[in-house]
């Protein structure tokens, strides 16, 4: 069975062929953005789900580095002939998912392991990544971060876990008139014909927000926590750095990593970043709302 979903105006198919679809409620995040079936040159990437994949033999691969990223740990591996080997397992060591992808991640298969926990994780994982890696080649970026929109225009606030993303964004959604949650965690942004566009996605955080919404980008927001609420607005040197500390990046891939360094060039000089230094407060949210979209 084959299920197409739209986005952020990328087309992607899932493909379960003639097996049992591995745990239907996986898919219920994407349900939003499911679409019609499109033709194949115009899908970002194609995952055909398996339970007859084998890993390559270790002569054939590479080992690039080891990933953990604090739900999961991700081995990559390169393979000689091209494309990539992704072997995903929880924090405990336990087998979830074997992801084979081609060069561009435009062609994937996927073998899920062990129980509903273990696949769902592997599941949305080499999502996020076939995602990222593929999307990063057509000037499309997945952050970390929380996305809200307000009179029309997104606003991305980026920072390491735990330091107030979420509690920002919410204080913004419960003080600021017309603002709403785009995505909590995962939000994509993409440049079209020249404009920086901010969407919702699939994957979110705590909260889940899974939405297909789309907003002009118009400020990204790195938060600080500090004594007093302060804002300034960042060079494109450090709105880079900080952008770049925000996204997927493959620095091993050549070609991929050159692509993501471009498109967050173009959305720094296209899209004002600055720094909030903030308590977790009302005052901070209305101080950044005034400061980056002109709310009086």
């Amino acid at each position: 069975m084959n299920y197409f979903f739209k986005i952020a105006e990328h087309y992607i198919k899932l493909d379960f062929g003639q097996e049992a679809i591995p745990g239907k409620h996986f898919l219920f995040p994407f349900m939003p953005f499911t679409t019609t079936p499109v033709n194949t040159e115009r899908l970002l990437f194609n995952i055909l789900f398996t339970n007859n994949l084998s890993p390559f033999p270790d002569e054939s691969v590479n080992r690039i580095r080891t990933v953990d990223t604090g739900s999961c740990i991700i081995i990559v591996e390169q393979r000689h002939e091209g494309g990539y080997q992704f072997k995903i397992s929880n924090l405990q060591g336990q087998k979830c998912c074997l992801l084979h992808t081609n060069k561009s991640f435009s062609q994937c298969q996927c073998m899920l392991y062990g129980n509903f926990i273990n696949q769902k994780l592997g599941f949305n994982n080499a999502l996020m990544l076939t995602y990222a890696f593929a999307g990063s080649l057509h000037e499309t970026l997945l952050i970390h971060a929380a996305l809200v929109r307000h009179d029309q225009k997104g606003y991305a606030f980026i920072a390491n876990s735990g330091t107030g993303k979420s509690t920002q964004a919410n204080n913004w959604i419960q003080n600021i008139p017309n603002c709403d949650l785009m995505n909590d965690d995962n939000p994509i942004l993409r440049v079209i014909d020249g404009t920086v566009y901010a969407f919702g996605s699939p994957w979110s955080g705590k909260t889940p927000c899974y939405r297909q919404v789309k907003a002009k980008l118009g400020a990204i927001i790195r938060i600080d926590r500090a004594t007093r609420n302060t804002i300034e607005q960042v060079k494109p040197i450090e709105a880079f750095i900080s952008l770049l500390n925000a996204c997927s990046s493959m620095k091993w891939d050549k070609e991929i990593y050159e692509k993501i360094c471009e498109t967050i060039k173009l959305i720094t000089e296209s899209v004002p970043h600055y720094t909030l230094h903030c308590l977790p407060d009302k005052e901070s949210a209305l101080l950044c709302s005034k400061t980056v979209a002109k709310q009086k």
